[in-house]
């Protein structure tokens, strides 16, 4: 029964991996980059959105550490062709909106489901659970993630020089305030708790699927 966990969680976020690159994809495409489409993003196939480590690894070891969604940056979009800074917005919101997309779907299934503590139900769960993760992480207004691509049209070169010269060093910096800074943890996974309760997953049987997902 762990192991159909698993499965069920490492499948459905491969897919809400292809589905987040490829929402990108799909707004730049009608918002001027048509080469999206030749660079063979607008598909589901994981091996156009796949860079060794950004894509797969880097996701993954978070995904295995304890359940942190952290879509893969795999989607170059040409952001100059893009018509206006409103288009750019929308190709950066693209991404975190298909995750809170999928977040409700399953959150309505698991609220009208015939759901049992037994089966694909703590997998899928946990897997509603992984995407509204992954939309509060995405939308941290600081590079590299997806939040501040939404405001970076809106900012002055100095700040973006600034901020692109620091751009590895701010994510890990995230990354080692939301682990380690316990007033700073507990918020962010109390709004992550927070909005999946208003999605409808229910927090007991996530964290089910998550201790059956480690099942090592």
């Amino acid at each position: 029964m762990n192991l159909l966990t698993f499965v069920i969680v490492i499948v459905g976020w491969i897919f809400s991996l292809c589905l987040h690159e490829f929402s990108h994809a799909l707004v730049a495409y009608y918002g001027g980059d048509i080469t999206v489409k030749d660079k063979g993003y607008l598909t589901f196939n994981p091996l156009k959105y796949t860079h060794p480590v950004y894509s797969l690894l880097i996701p993954m070891i978070f995904l295995l550490m304890g359940g942190i969604g952290l879509p893969g940056g795999a989607v170059y979009i040409e952001r100059w062709r893009l018509r206006d800074k409103k288009w750019e917005t929308a190709v950066s919101l693209a991404g975190p909106f298909s995750n809170a997309i999928l977040a409700l779907v399953l959150g309505l299934i698991l609220r009208f489901g015939p759901i049992t503590a037994t089966g694909i139900w703590p997998g899928v769960a946990f897997l509603g659970l992984l995407q509204i993760s992954a939309v509060v992480l995405n939308l941290i207004p600081l590079p590299p993630f997806d939040g501040f691509g939404a405001i970076e049209p809106y900012l002055s070169i100095d700040i973006l020089v600034r901020l692109n010269s620091m751009r590895g060093m701010l994510s890990w910096g995230v990354f080692l305030v939301l682990w380690y800074v316990p007033f700073v943890n507990s918020l962010f996974w109390g709004f992550i708790f927070f909005l999946s309760r208003l999605a409808g997953i229910p927090l007991q049987l996530a964290g089910l699927g998550l201790s059956q997902f480690k099942f090592w």
